[in-house]
């Protein structure tokens, strides 16, 4: 029958250190892209404003959050290091 110290040592999380500071990054680049979605819009309900469709709100931001998502992905999979 193990004891409480063998079990402690045996409990290990499925990412380490590094993959978790890699997944925050990723997170803080899906959330900048969704950021980079907002505004545009106009006061009047009834008067529209070209400035929905620049090239920051239709082209930046969603490659911004791909690349985030593609960032999260690789964090995700990235095998722990070997430590010091």
């Amino acid at each position: 029958m193990a004891t409480n110290t063998e079990n402690k040592e045996e409990q290990r999380f499925a990412l380490g250190k590094e993959n978790l500071r890699l997944l925050m990054i990723g997170f803080l680049i899906v959330i900048v892209g969704f950021l980079l979605m907002i505004g545009g819009g106009s006061s009047d309900p009834y008067v529209f404003n070209k400035e929905i469709f620049n090239f920051q709100r239709i082209t930046l931001s969603p490659i911004v959050v791909m690349f985030g998502f593609v960032f999260v992905i690789y964090a995700i999979m990235k095998k722990p290091g070997s430590g010091k």
